[in-house]
């Protein structure tokens, strides 16, 4: 059984210490490696961490904006992307059956609970350094020198999903027009939309954070919605006939295969990525280890009733076989069976867009400090960084001519 009881770290035994004035870095030797312990402003606890890494910032530049509140929506936003509103179906043909596929999305969330331990187990050791992944890999892992920073870095800024959440986000913002743009107009909208994320976290880091709960808070009442919608249509209180069809003989399967099974288990702990995003901005957050225990288990168990409950919403209202055969994604088909053709298609896609919108701000708020801790004497901020590789790739991109615009895009960022 996993707990997320904290406790903090004895101290480790010292071969050799120098400076042990409390108000300076104490330095500990063991064999051939050096190891630094330092205090920062955000926790009592010291880290213990190997001298060739970046050193800790005993004051946050960026300061202490990171509350409880924040922390839920730092996760929610990255956890809660357009996934939830087109992976469904791809799960249930996946699993083959209504009941083993609700299975699976508890499962995600054990197996997330899980991982969010191990994040906590790690930031107990350094909770005064954010960065999350790259500041774990560059202490255990120490030699060669750099080399985990920098290539943790490359595969960040070249492989990360921003650039497709983008692309989501520009194909939405046209469908609400009814426009079918060309490559280049999409591509446009798409460095555009991320420039203005940019420009938005930039300039001023309280803001952003500010920025981002309000958006997070949408997607958090939209879910909401969706999940007293869906009880509404079980209690028989809309045109949906039989509502309860779909629950009888639940793990009925129709073809299941072992792919299938697999595929879909994947694709439902991708969904439940984000629940990490609050360790990249552990050295914002006074308290870390505690704060990040508890409103981290709050922001991952919140997202997982409301991931079942939207699901059940959607079985309620949509035949398993048309859910099955169907392209469009799983909440238009639940908007069109309970409110009809008018204007809820355009009401989703809105919806979607701004969803698209906020994890992308979830993500580069995470990104830019494991960026920025990669390489944290850069003078050059990571936004701009990014912003710049980001914009080279778009235009070295080459697209389809035709874009398919039936709901049948997947989730490029998160769940």
């Amino acid at each position: 059984m996993v707990s997320l009881r904290w406790r903090p770290r004895a101290s480790p035994p010292s071969s050799t210490l120098e400076n042990s004035n409390d108000s300076q870095t104490t330095f500990l030797s063991e064999g051939s490696l050096q190891y630094a312990i330092e205090k920062g402003d955000n926790s009592g606890v010291p880290s213990y961490q190997e001298v060739s890494g970046a050193p800790v910032e005993k004051h946050s530049t960026l300061g202490y904006h990171v509350g409880p509140i924040t922390i839920i929506f730092l996760n929610l936003s990255k956890m809660v992307g357009t996934g939830i509103y087109s992976t469904p179906a791809t799960i249930l043909t996946g699993t083959g059956s209504v009941g083993l596929s609700l299975m699976y999305w508890f499962i995600g969330y054990l197996v997330s609970g899980a991982s969010l331990a191990v994040y906590l187990e790690f930031a107990s050791y350094f909770p005064n350094r954010s960065g999350s992944e790259v500041v774990y890999l560059e202490q255990a892992f120490p030699r060669p020198r750099y080399l985990f920073p920098v290539t943790f870095a490359i595969q960040t800024v070249i492989l990360s999903f921003s650039a497709s959440n983008a692309i989501v986000l520009a194909q939405y913002l046209f469908r609400i027009n009814g426009h079918s743009p060309t490559p280049w107009e999409l591509k446009g909208v798409a460095v555009a939309g991320y420039t203005v994320a940019v420009l938005l976290l930039a300039f001023q880091t309280r803001f952003s954070y500010r920025l981002s709960n309000a958006i997070g808070a949408v997607k958090l009442i939209t879910l909401i919605f969706v999940a007293i919608t869906g009880l509404v249509v079980l209690g028989g209180n809309t045109s949906v006939k039989d509502p309860h069809a779909n629950f009888r003989n639940a793990f009925d399967s129709t073809s299941t295969t072992v792919y299938g099974v697999t595929n879909a288990l994947v694709k439902i702990i991708f969904s439940y990525a984000g629940y990490e995003n609050a360790f990249n901005v552990v050295n914002e957050v006074k308290n870390p280890v505690r704060s990040i225990r508890n409103s981290g288990a709050i922001s991952l168990t919140l997202v997982a009733v409301l991931y079942m409950l939207a699901n059940i919403a959607y079985f309620a209202a949509v035949p398993v076989a048309e859910f099955e055969k169907s392209k469009q994604v799983a909440a238009s088909l639940f908007f069109q069976k309970v409110f009809g053709d008018s204007g809820a298609v355009k009401g989703l896609n809105f919806l979607i867009a701004l969803s698209a919108f906020g994890n992308l701000i979830a993500v580069l708020l995470g990104q830019s400090r494991l960026i920025r801790e990669c390489g944290r004497y850069v003078k050059q901020g990571s936004f701009m960084i990014k912003w710049t590789i980001y914009t080279f790739l778009q235009r070295c991109t080459t697209l389809d001519a035709k874009v398919d615009y039936s709901f049948t895009m997947e989730d490029p960022g998160n769940g």
